[in-house]
């Protein structure tokens, strides 16, 4: 439930853990908590996003968008909403997108770590072909910079195998890392393809890519603010932007 003293704060990580819905404290939406980032203020009293939800102190919830993001730095919304002078850097959004990157990246590394990772070209197109193994790939991974030809083949064979590849099918194709972020999280030099096997760990990385996806996207498909047309288990695909 929201905090009704003040709806713009939570009481700390510890607190309301059954709490599913929060305002954000700048559209004053109120959302899942899947849709919302929660930020706090450092001992050193600078404002800092809390993607786990575990960080102590009071949280402020925001829309995650880094739009939305970005007007609350503008607006000065974080002392408004904390009641206190804080320290907010002026590239607060960027850097958010950064840790939701690195978040990504690290989920992926675990899931390679479980064995839940088929990477490079010709391994992810025989995983993919056999059809004995559609019940153990559940997600196909291109790097945000690769080339389109091999985009396309792989791309068919999913066609061929679980129907169109379109933002309402339901065989999620991440293009969310660029390729030396594959590299980083998968430990080898250019990958630019990858097949995400059955497993918690894959489960995971699908979840945190559709948050960074949501946090790129709510502004340009119009979704900030309101429920995602995606969910962990649909399409993410979209292009990495620049800072």
């Amino acid at each position: 439930m929201l905090a009704l003293a003040d709806p713009d704060l939570d009481n700390g990580p510890r607190t309301d853990r059954s709490a599913t819905m929060r305002m954000c404290a700048v559209t004053r939406q109120v959302l899942p908590i899947d849709e919302l980032i929660r930020f706090v203020v450092s001992p050193q009293s600078e404002v800092m996003a809390d993607l786990k939800r575990k960080l102590p102190g009071r949280g402020l919830w925001v829309t995650a968008s880094r739009q939305v993001v970005a007007e609350a730095v503008k607006r000065h919304q974080f002392g408004k909403g904390f009641k206190r002078e804080v320290r907010v850097a002026p590239t607060l959004a960027a850097d958010t997108e950064t840790l939701l990157v690195r978040s990504v990246v690290e989920a992926l590394a675990m899931a390679a770590k479980a064995g839940q990772v088929v990477a490079g070209f010709s391994k992810v197109e025989g995983a993919l072909a056999q059809r004995q193994a559609q019940t153990s790939v559940h997600a196909l991974i291109h790097a945000s910079d690769g080339a389109a030809d091999g985009i396309r083949k792989l791309d068919a064979i999913v066609r061929q195998n679980t129907g169109n590849i379109e933002e309402s099918s339901p065989f999620p194709v991440i293009t969310a890392l660029t390729s030396e972020q594959l590299d980083l999280a998968l430990g080898r030099s250019n990958v630019i393809h990858a097949a995400l096997l059955a497993g918690p760990a894959s489960k995971t990385f699908l979840s945190r890519s559709q948050i960074l996806v949501r946090y790129r996207m709510a502004d340009d498909d119009g979704t900030a603010g309101h429920a995602t047309k995606n969910s962990p288990t649909q399409t993410v695909r979209t292009r990495t932007k620049q800072d």
